[in-house]
């Protein structure tokens, strides 16, 4: 049995080399075991080898006395609707989001849809795992049952909470499920909206036929794009497998950095919201700090990550939050992340304007230009961060330490973090109105990673 699919956030490995049925099993012995749970919500997205896994946990939760509610085929983030709605005792999620065809993973949360992390339990999960020491079924012990649950209509009705119909108007909306399992979620939520769809890679389909679902790689944006300029769509929207994530691109098919969404989404809930606080992560932070500001709203800093920022977000009360890697999270989601409230509620802005995304874009991004996140794979992450610091701190008006290295000065400013999970280092620079000085510093910066 490996440790490999182990990560800092969840599980997730290659099948069968790191995660297998008999791991899958020992999971959910191991999570009844930890969360002394009653009953639980399982489901799985489109890779082919989910029904086979969820067999062996279901096998596992029941053994070890637990009811399984098993929503089938869905997104991650009906399993945090679920979990939270139905008032469970945890949910898991199947599901190896972007990663290539022969992986899979899980996703854990406790009641309230709470994340378990590295340090929320998951590395006793491991440990049992590992160890499989359970004690032995014992055939007077009461099996759990298995009932299946269609919770669709319920998490639609929820959805559509976040949006004011009678505002929304018959615009054409090109959506790129990525054979993910997104198109049922769209399908269900086409009679209730007066939006046209031109659907692309709509049915789900665990082969990829068109490739990995990942729009964050350059060479994926392009389905998507060139669809919304052949139909002349008003926005173009695409998901990752698991759809926790969306990813937008304006009416001439160019896509929106999610940096730029985390301060515009923010400045909507402050309208309705007042005063609250909204969270976002240290990669990029100008835009979303003056946006918060300008509308009366609080903005804190927390570590990037969901389990991070699900906890930060409980604490503040906040009523928002979001990282630039396109994860939103909303205090009425019990917290959690969902790929389908932030396109909602970008429609709907745009419906009440009257204006096209790129011009409610343009501004935010002619004032804050980001270099993109920039992965470069490193030898020794640790010594990088401490040349890097040792060159950039001296004169920086500002250096922080929260998530990485953060180092500010007045009209530039840069974030490299170390990966959690392979020998990567992860930069993301902007500046105050100067492509040219953000180019400039980027080209310098990286210079001296990969030096």
């Amino acid at each position: 049995m490996k440790r490999n699919a182990f990560k800092a956030y969840d599980i997730r490995g290659k099948v069968p080399e790191e995660l297998n049925e008999e791991m899958a099993y020992r999971i959910g012995r191991a999570f009844v075991e930890l969360l002394q749970a009653k009953k639980v919500a399982v489901g799985y997205d489109i890779r082919l080898s989910g029904p086979s896994l969820r067999d062996a946990l279901v096998k596992g939760l029941t053994e070890a006395g637990c009811d399984v509610v098993d929503i089938g085929m869905c997104g991650t983030e009906q399993i945090y609707f679920a979990t939270a709605h139905l008032k469970l005792d945890g949910g898991i999620m199947i599901t190896a989001s972007h990663n290539p065809q022969d992986y899979n993973g899980m996703k854990l949360v406790r009641a309230e849809s709470r994340p378990i992390s590295g340090d929320s339990g998951l590395k006793e999960i491991e440990e049992k795992v590992i160890a499989g020491d359970f004690a032995p079924v014992s055939k007077s012990a009461q099996t759990g049952t298995v009932t299946y649950a269609n919770i669709m209509q319920d998490y639609i009705a929820h959805l559509l909470t976040y949006v004011d119909r009678a505002e929304l108007k018959p615009v054409k909306v090109v959506v790129n499920a990525g054979n993910g399992a997104a198109g049922a979620v769209l399908d269900a939520l086409e009679p209730h909206l007066p939006f046209t769809f031109v659907k692309v890679n709509h049915k789900p389909d665990g082969n990829f036929p068109n490739g990995v679902p990942n729009p964050l790689l350059v060479e994926n944006r392009e389905a998507t794009a060139k669809v919304v300029r052949d139909t002349g769509a008003d926005i173009g929207i695409a998901w990752d497998g698991d759809f926790d994530r969306c990813f937008l691109f304006d009416e001439q098919g160019d896509f929106i950095e999610g940096y730029y969404l985390v301060g515009f989404l923010a400045h909507a809930f402050l309208r309705r919201n007042p005063g609250a606080k909204i969270i976002y992560d240290p990669r990029l932070t100008w835009n979303t700090i003056e946006l918060v500001e300008k509308a009366g709203g609080i903005p804190v800093l927390s570590k990037s990550g969901h389990a991070f920022i699900k906890e930060r977000m409980r604490k503040e009360d906040a009523v928002y939050g979001g990282e630039m890697s396109a994860h939103h999270y909303f205090k009425d989601f019990s917290y959690c992340d969902s790929g389908m409230i932030p396109w909602l509620l970008v429609l709907a802005i745009m419906c009440r304007e009257g204006r096209p995304l790129s011009e409610l874009m343009r501004e935010r991004v002619s004032c804050y230009p980001v270099s993109g996140e920039i992965n470069s794979t490193v030898d020794d992450a640790r010594a990088v961060l401490e040349k890097i610091e040792a060159k950039f701190a001296p004169g920086a008006i500002a250096v922080d330490k929260v998530d990485g290295l953060s180092i500010e000065y007045e009209n530039w400013r840069f974030n490299l973090r170390m990966s959690n999970t392979e020998p990567v280092i992860r930069l993301n620079v902007e500046s105050r109105c100067d492509v040219k000085l953000m180019a400039q510093k980027t080209e310098e910066l990286l210079a001296l990673i990969r030096g």
